[in-house]
C-alpha cells in the first residue's frame, strides 16, 4: 500500500512508525503477522505509488497491473518491491491506537539499499533516493529539495551573533 504517515522515531533500537487506518487491507495484514516492509520508493515511480494509493490490495493485484515485482523477504512475513532502491524490514514492537488511525512502531531488523543510491560513507543519499512526500492537504506530491544546510551548524549563527 502506499501510506503518507510513517517516519523515523527511535535511533536506538532503530525504529520507524507507520499510522493506518483499520479499514485498510495492509492493516490487517500488519495486525496478523506482526510485520511491515517500508518501502522508500524514487520520484520515477510516482504513478506507481499513486495507484497503489487508489486501489485495495483485497480486490486488485497491484503488482500485475503496475508490473513491479514483489519479493518475499527473509525476515519478516511482508513482501518488498524489488524496483524500490530502499527497504527497511520491520517487526511490529508497539502498536498505539490514534483516533481513526493505529500507529505501529517497528524495529528495523535489516535495510535493503542498492548500491546506485549509496553515499561515499556506504549510508543512502537522499539526492541519489530521490524519495518524495505526500501533501494531504491538497492531495499533491513533492520532491524532497534542495540542499539546505548542515544540521547542527547553521545554527551556530545564532550563538555567535
Amino acid at each position: 500500500m502506499a501510506a503518507a504517515w510513517a517516519g523515523i522515531c527511535c535511533s536506538s533500537p532503530p525504529c520507524v512508525t507507520l499510522s493506518l487506518r483499520k479499514a485498510t487491507y495492509t492493516y490487517g495484514n500488519i495486525m496478523e503477522q506482526r510485520c511491515f516492509t517500508l518501502n522508500i520508493p524514487s520520484q520515477d515511480y510516482l504513478k506507481e505509488v499513486d495507484y497503489f494509493g487508489m486501489v485495495s490490495g483485497k480486490k486488485e493485484d497491484k503488482f500485475s497491473a503496475t508490473g513491479l515485482t514483489p519479493v518475499r523477504s527473509e525476515l519478516v512475513n511482508a513482501p518488498y518491491v524489488k524496483e524500490f532502491s530502499l527497504v527497511l524490514e520491520c517487526r511490529v514492537i508497539h502498536t498505539l491506537e490514534i483516533g481513526l488511525h493505529t500507529q505501529f512502531v517497528g524495529e528495523i531488523l535489516d535495510i535493503k539499499a542498492e548500491e546506485a543510491v549509496l553515499a561515499e560513507d556506504g549510508l543512502p543519499n537522499i539526492e541519489k533516493v530521490k524519495p518524495f512526500i505526500f501533501a494531504p492537504v491538497y492531495r499533491t506530491y513533492y520532491g524532497v529539495g534542495e540542499f539546505l544546510g548542515k544540521a547542527y551548524s547553521v545554527g551556530k549563527a545564532v550563538q555567535e551573533a
